[in-house]
This record gives C-alpha cells, structure tokens and sequence, in this order.
C-alpha cells in the first residue's frame, strides 16, 4: 500500500490509523501553551492577592488579610462567618480548625514562604497563622497574606472571630 493510500484508507471513524495519529498530534501540540498558562496561573508560588479582605480578632486584638486568588482561598471566603478558637502550635503558629474541609484545589508546593502567610493544612483541616519562620511541607496550601501579624504573638488560646470586610 503506497503512502498516499494509507493516508485515505478509511478507519473506523473515517481516517486511516496514520491520519488519526497526525492530527491528534496536532491537536496536543495546539493546546500544549494553553495547558502551561494555565498551569502557571495555579502555581501556588505564584499566586497574587486579591482584594478580598478578611478580618480576625481575637484577644481585643484585630488582622487584616488580604486572601490569594485560589480555589481553596475562595472555598474558605463562603464559609464566614465563623467562630473558632486560636491557640498556639509549633511555636512559630497559631491555628484553627475550620468546621469542614476545603477544597485542595490550590495545593501545590510554594518557595517563598514568609511570616505573615495564612495557610490551610489539608491532613488536619485547619488554618496555620504564621508569625515566626516556617517551610512549606505537603497539605499546606496558602490562603492569603496578613497586613500585620504582630497580633499573632501573643500566647495562649482565645475564642477567634473571622469575618469579611466588605
């Protein structure tokens, strides 16, 4: 069989077998840049804020922080109000433990790890305040970032309040 009439002979849905392959190959070389931006939009390194604000108090003490444009930001944003309990962990954290578990959509290693990070801890359900040096480990998904976390260095375990700033 010459080349061209492999190139016509009809398969199953119209197209040679040889047809097939060279327009599927087409078609991944097509949406391959698609795949990286979008990939690249998600890496959790490099996530912006957003201007969706939150507030937590604490103690007489209030943070703001400005949440990161990820699935699991927003999944946290429908769930305020909330009433929590803050408490130490760590020694470099406070944390918190949220009544369900977000969504793990935003997960993903980051390298830019800082304090003042408003993190989730997927395994244990729980947001991790930092207000000493940390490093990401797996589970750990950022939220957001506070204004000022000063308020975090006070020790011992308060009812926590967290709401939207509109």
């Amino acid at each position: 069989m010459s080349v061209s009439e492999t190139l016509s002979a009809p398969g199953a849905h119209g197209f040679s077998p040889l047809r097939r392959s060279i327009l599927g190959a087409i078609l991944v070389t097509a949406t391959m840049p698609w795949l990286a931006f979008a990939q690249q939009k998600n890496d959790p390194a490099s996530q912006e804020p957003t201007d969706m604000k939150i507030r937590m108090m604490f103690n007489g003490q209030s943070l703001t922080a400005m949440l990161y444009d990820n699935p699991s930001a927003r999944d946290f944003a429908s769930m305020l109000p909330l009433e929590l309990t803050i408490e130490n962990y760590a020694g470099n954290e406070k944390i918190a433990y949220l009544p369900r578990k977000l969504t793990e959509d935003a997960s993903g290693p980051f390298g830019n790890e800082a304090p003042g990070d408003l993190c989730y801890f997927s395994p244990w359900g729980n947001l991790a305040m930092f207000y000493a040096g940390y490093s990401y480990s797996g589970g750990l998904i950022r939220l957001g970032r506070f204004d000022d976390f000063e308020p975090l260095l006070v020790r011992g375990t308060f009812p926590l309040t967290i709401e939207r700033i509109v």
